[in-house]
């Protein structure tokens, strides 16, 4: 029955179906570009031009494989990115109250390009990474405003299925830039690697084009005043005007009773009723990098470059395993609005951990020099199996639910400010490891997997104890749940 009146209350129409998708569509852009670089990174043309001490040990027999990759300039090529992401999530979480979901979204896709031109005509280190900030500033307010745009336009029946829309793009921008990073290695053309970096800009124009024809959130409208906007935007998405003014109403009302002051939204933040809120945003965003992902995702062709398959042998795994990432993803819009967030985060940590753990092992015994040469073939295929595992609990359950649970549970009046903050610590962790994946790659070989393998078990535990279950919760009805936590109840005041 509750269903039923869900239904009737806000229904799923194809209007907000297409508005969620066009700025889904932004993850097309962090997908793209997190995948093209790790595959740009292994092309001789690139690594001639840029990296010459790389190429030269990728060439020494008697280099060790591990090490193949730890060069500080070449860390700071990917990195760089996440440091400009991280600096400008944070100011999203500001400008995205006061100009809006929408004007976010046009600006994150006008700084990608920006920074697509720079990387594609670069000549020198300076350049590429001058191009890698732009890009990163970008992505962070795109990472930033794209779902909470979704969550705040999604009707909560179908929120979560709707939220995994960034996800999907991200993981189809992933395998759109391995097939690119394939054809511009098969070419062998000495611009393969400008043409890969350069398509980019395709998605970018794609979201740029597409916010200017999708109205603003009424949530968005309404805490800036304009609330015959938000009328118009939500009869705009919903199938009736009597329901659109319901809605409207009961959004002004949610907004009057938290009004409280004129504080800045990063020191509302900071206050006792928001710490559950706070604690679990920060951490969830934080774990999603440090479940390992990024060994089977962005440095998928690095590590199996560095197991012993050849550059195009590696490439076309990686697209195996991107593959996979979407396929599952898929699977997560399926089940997210009906086994819940909780679940998801447990059974996805479960899946990574043993993974990990047989990875490390199945690597082990290979530097033991266990396998024969002509075992060798197998060996490549079980760890690639076992990086497909990782990629698929992944994309059912950290990769989409780290973008659609900060931006559930956070209050309107601080929404923004939050998820500029989930973003940005997604973004700090993440520079970290580009910073240092190689350098633990090197020192600690197959123990990186076991180091990841035990993170995983500690964040996965966390999840158990301390997040609530969100599936179907009214955005303006979430401040039940944490009064039904065994926990959180007696931490947020009554």
């Amino acid at each position: 029955m509750e269903e039923e009146e869900e239904i009737c209350k806000t229904p799923l129409t194809n209007t907000v179906v297409a508005v969620c998708i066009i700025a889904g569509s932004s993850g097309l852009m962090y997908g793209y570009d997190t995948t093209v670089s790790g595959g740009v990174m292994m092309m001789a043309p690139f690594l001639e031009k840029f990296f010459p001490t790389v190429l030269a040990k990728m060439r020494d027999k008697k280099q060790d494989q591990y090490c193949l990759f730890d060069n500080h300039k070449l860390a700071a090529f990917v990195s760089s990115m996440f440091i400009a992401g991280l600096v400008s999530s944070l100011l999203a979480g500001r400008v995205t109250s006061v100009i809006g979901r929408r004007f976010s979204l046009i600006t994150s896709g006008i700084l990608f390009i920006m920074g697509k031109g720079f990387e594609v005509f670069a000549q020198n280190v300076a350049t590429l990474i001058v191009g890698r900030l732009f890009v990163g500033f970008g992505i962070g307010f795109a990472n930033q405003a794209a779902p909470v745009y979704i969550t705040e336009m999604a009707p909560s029946k179908w929120r979560g299925a709707l939220n995994t829309a960034f996800q999907f793009f991200v993981c189809l921008g992933a395998v759109i830039a391995s097939l690119i990073n394939l054809a511009a290695n098969h070419s062998n053309s000495s611009h393969g690697w400008r043409l890969a970096l350069g398509c980019a800009s395709v998605p970018a124009m794609i979201l740029t084009i597409g916010s200017l024809f999708i109205p603003d959130t009424p949530s968005s409208l309404i805490q800036r005043g304009m609330n015959d906007e938000a009328l118009a935007a939500l009869t705009k998405v919903r199938s009736t005007r009597e329901g659109a003014e319901a809605e409207l109403k009961d959004l002004i009302s949610s907004r009057e009773a938290t009004r409280s002051g004129t504080e800045s939204p990063y020191m509302k933040l900071t206050e006792a009723r928001y710490r559950p809120q706070l604690v679990l945003t920060v951490a969830i965003a934080g774990f999603q990098q440090l479940t390992g992902v990024g060994m089977v995702a962005f440095y998928a062709p690095v590590v199996l470059r560095t197991i012993g398959i050849g550059t195009e042998g590696s490439l076309c795994a990686a697209l195996a395993i991107g593959i996979v990432n979407l396929a599952s993803v898929l699977m997560s819009t399926c089940m997210v609005d009906n086994i819940g967030r909780r679940l998801l985060f447990l059974q996805g940590g479960v899946q990574i951990i043993f993974a990990h753990v047989f990875i490390a092992c199945t690597m082990a015994i290979q530097s033991q020099g266990q396998f024969v040469e002509f075992d060798q073939q197998s060996y490549w295929v079980a760890v690639i199996v076992l990086m497909c595992v990782i990629s698929s609990a992944f994309g059912w359950s950290w990769g989409p639910l780290t973008w659609l649970v900060p931006s559930e549970i956070l209050p309107i009046e601080v929404r923004a400010a939050g998820t500029g903050i989930s973003v940005s610590t997604n973004f700090i962790i993440t520079f970290m490891l580009a910073q240092y994946s190689m350098p633990m790659l090197c020192y600690l070989k197959f123990g990186l997997f076991l180091f990841y393998g035990a993170l995983t078990s500690l964040m996965t535990i966390f999840i158990g104890v301390f997040l609530p279950e969100t599936k179907g919760v009214e955005l303006e009805s979430m401040d039940s749940v944490w009064s039904k936590h065994w926990y959180w109840r007696y931490v947020v005041p009554a």
